[in-house]
């Protein structure tokens, strides 16, 4: 369907109204003239909210023209449904974070290989033998996997579709390789040569497996030193403020009294120390934002890191898994773990276990930090 126009209609004994009108191809190829009313001009004052009115309608006029022969609807057509319907800023079944990442995927990967092909035309083994061809980590072809199907339980919602094939698709997440992790020593070396705000970050990282996004939305009023606790209460990707995605990953995380100590010194360095400033507040917006974690990554982590020698190529998220691994080393309970990461889940079947009690959650974390913490007197 083209765009069409939008005309302003005036009424004698009514207020006027806003009309979108288009011209639609039947399925006999005859052209039929349309118009749908979308407000009147007490509702939508001009011109632009009224386009923006009709951005909003074309998705779903395009829709009815599928739903009786929805094998004429292409991979492409229903991506830009799903796109404006389910990836909006206004949706908020999804948080910013996923919905950036889905139309990643979408724009990357199954646009340019399937968006041409109808929905009628989707075989799962060709799907498989395509994901199989990738040469990028299981993980990412277990991603496009569902966000495939996740497009086609869309199509089904909105009947497009009446099946969703991606179910049969078979797609191992087990990884190829295992996951980079530093050696307690590796962490300890890079404490020593890091600059306060740096070595703050990575103590910070290493010792609570906290989510790079978690991380630097923190602020000063989400910390209490007194109980040694801190709460995770938003994410910010790409600038973008949101809360976490799950009920678990809101949960206090406990800190360390020597990672206590570490934030009162950073506090007391920074400029911006109040309760609603970030804890990295960024200079550079006169501490209206936070830093970027990956520039501080790849400005000063990474080089450090290779001038000291450690030559691993590590990611905030090397962090967490580094926790997690020494976790287990030092023989934390699985329960107990799975608190301390914020997941929702570790295995189902952990689930009906008794919530582990604070002091056994902080005897792993400092377990954790002796393999590491350098000595109080360091600055």
């Amino acid at each position: 369907m083209q765009n069409g126009s939008v005309i302003l209609r005036a009424r004698k004994e009514n207020p006027d109204i806003w009309q979108f009108r288009w011209w639609e191809t039947t399925s006999d190829g005859h052209k039929v003239y349309r118009r749908r009313e979308i407000g009147t001009v007490e509702q939508i004052p001009d011109l632009e909210a009224a386009r923006k009115a009709v951005s909003l309608l074309v998705p779903d006029l395009n829709a009815g023209r599928f739903r009786s022969g929805p094998a004429s609807m292409t991979i492409a057509q229903l991506c830009s449904h799903f796109d404006q319907r389910e990836l909006c800023l206004g949706n908020a079944w999804r948080s910013y974070s996923t919905k950036h990442i889905y139309k990643v995927y979408l724009r990357r990967w199954i646009v340019p290989r399937w968006g041409d092909y109808l929905l009628s035309d989707i075989r799962p083994v060709e799907i498989e033998a395509w994901l199989r061809s990738l040469s990028i980590a299981r993980s990412s072809c277990a991603k496009i996997r569902n966000v495939m199907s996740v497009l086609f339980n869309h199509a089904c919602r909105y009947e497009f579709f009446d099946k969703n094939p991606i179910r049969l698709v078979r797609q191992s997440a087990k990884r190829r390789t295992t996951p980079i992790v530093l050696t307690p020593t590796e962490i300890r070396t890079l404490l020593r040569g890091l600059k306060i705000r740096e070595r703050t970050l990575v103590f910070i990282a290493a010792s609570t497996g906290i989510r790079q996004s978690e991380l630097f939305a923190l602020k000063w009023g989400d910390i209490d030193l007194s109980a040694g606790t801190m709460n995770v209460a938003r994410s910010i990707v790409h600038g973008f403020i949101s809360p976490c995605k799950t009920e678990s990953s809101q949960k206090p995380v406990p800190l360390h009294p020597l990672v206590a100590e570490a934030l009162l010194k950073w506090r007391k360095r920074s400029k911006y120390r109040r309760p609603e400033d970030w804890v990295f507040a960024s200079h550079h917006s006169h501490g209206e934002k936070p830093y970027w974690g990956q520039t501080i990554l790849q400005k000063y982590l990474r080089p450090t890191a290779k001038k000291l020698g450690i030559e691993k190529q590590f990611g905030w998220h090397t962090f967490r898994h580094t926790y997690s691994t020494l976790l287990r080393s030092v023989g934390t309970e699985f329960k107990v773990m799975q608190e301390l990461l914020r997941h929702s889940t570790l295995r189902s079947t952990l689930d009906v276990y008794t919530q582990a009690v604070t002091p056994a959650k902080q005897t792993a974390q400092a377990a954790v930090v002796s393999l590491f913490s350098l000595p109080s007197g360091s600055s």
